[in-house]
């Protein structure tokens, strides 16, 4: 168990998977191990560094451990239970590229096609150099248009709103309202993206970036159905995730997790009605910008499904959803030669589609050579 890690995420509700596949080399997972996990998060719930945490641990396709402990409400103690359901954030992301992987395994789209292509509407952007004081752009035309090899990698020159990306670029998205969940649709952000210059050249960079929630714009026009019906009926219904969605229906509202953070003393705060990302969004009712990046809710159980399939080569209860040459190149470095991997918070990681990919272990929290992850 990384400590830097649990203290980066501070006290919101978490669940965590250690699950390995078929084939991969790892020591099998003993009581001990789980105990530890255990004890290091009752110590951190008890501390109040932490509002409480589902732990789901799976190995060989067998759950191990399934425990809830801490509060999903602490103001009014409600206790965490193994069928909580949380904001699952970037955990989506995944979610996001599975589904759009689906439709490269119809052969609905090659990696190394240009994103206009598809998406006409984001034909010719440019890229940032300078803001004039009149709020007007100086920009150059990209080297090359930003290809969806390098939309699933975040290498094509998009940002993220702020608090995640800071400068002009950034900010001309949240004043355009792009990610801004009961704002505007998918398709009605598009044309303002358009307007908005590339942070840099495509093939350049690493940058998080809102590009999964293009991502998500890209299965519509693709698939000819909403992002949410496509998901729900080609991923969430045949691997039964049954409480995975874009809002919690009414009556299983009580088991919405309420949301926390780390003051600087190390306390807590609701952060349930924050601005930023979700914009003070509820997640009880459907959202208008269905969000690919960030906006599903889940639970333990169900994201499980969704790791398993991924670990058994996208396959679930005899079912293949997603080829093997799919997954493996999900899972297989994809960034340009120019970055030679995503540094800063993530030293000795590369990335793959949608997945960070661990290659040098010994940078990384300890986490084994081959690892694909993101949160």
């Amino acid at each position: 168990m990384d400590k830097n890690f649990l203290r980066k995420l501070g006290a919101v509700a978490i669940f965590f998977f250690w699950a390995t596949g078929a084939g991969v080399a790892v020591a099998e997972v003993g009581q001990e191990q789980l105990d530890a996990v255990t004890a290091d998060l009752k110590a951190r719930i008890e501390a109040g560094k932490l509002s409480g945490a589902v732990v789901t641990v799976a190995q060989n396709g067998e759950v191990l451990m399934t425990e809830a402990m801490g509060y999903q409400n602490v103001e009014d103690q409600v206790p965490m239970q193994t069928d909580t359901i949380f904001r699952i954030f970037s955990m989506t992301k995944p979610v996001t590229g599975t589904a759009l992987m689906m439709l490269w395994d119809e052969g609905k789209f090659k990696l190394d096609d240009p994103v206009e292509m598809h998406l006409p509407e984001l034909a010719g952007m440019q890229v940032f150099v300078s803001q004039n004081e009149d709020g007007s752009w100086e920009t150059e035309p990209a080297g090359h248009p930003m290809t969806v090899r390098e939309l699933m990698s975040h290498t094509g020159g998009l940002l993220y709103t702020p608090p995640l990306s800071q400068g002009p670029v950034a900010e001309a998205y949240a004043k355009a309202g792009i990610m801004d969940l009961t704002g505007t649709s998918l398709a009605d952000s598009m044309p303002a993206l358009k307007d908005i210059p590339l942070g840099y050249q495509p093939g350049s960079q690493w940058v998080y970036s809102i590009s999964v929630d293009v991502q998500g714009y890209m299965i519509e026009r693709l698939s000819g159905m909403s992002f949410s019906d496509f998901l729900q009926q080609r991923l969430f219904e045949p691997l039964g995730m049954v409480d995975t969605g874009f809002f919690v229906k009414p009556e299983n509202a009580h088991r919405l997790s309420r949301q926390y953070a780390p003051n600087s003393d190390g306390t807590l705060r609701r952060t349930d009605s924050r601005g930023g990302i979700a914009g003070g969004y509820d997640f009880k009712s459907a959202p208008v910008f269905e969000s690919g990046g960030g906006g599903l809710t889940s639970t333990a159980a169900d994201y499980l499904q969704f790791v398993q399939m991924h670990l058994n080569k996208g396959m679930h209860n005899g079912e293949r959803l997603l080829s093997p040459e799919a997954i493996e190149l999900m899972r297989t470095n994809q960034l340009p030669a120019a970055v030679k991997n995503i540094g800063g918070l993530y030293p000795g990681n590369v990335f793959g589609l949608d997945f960070a990919i661990v290659e040098n272990p010994e940078a990384f929290q300890g986490a084994s050579q081959g690892t694909h992850w993101w949160w």
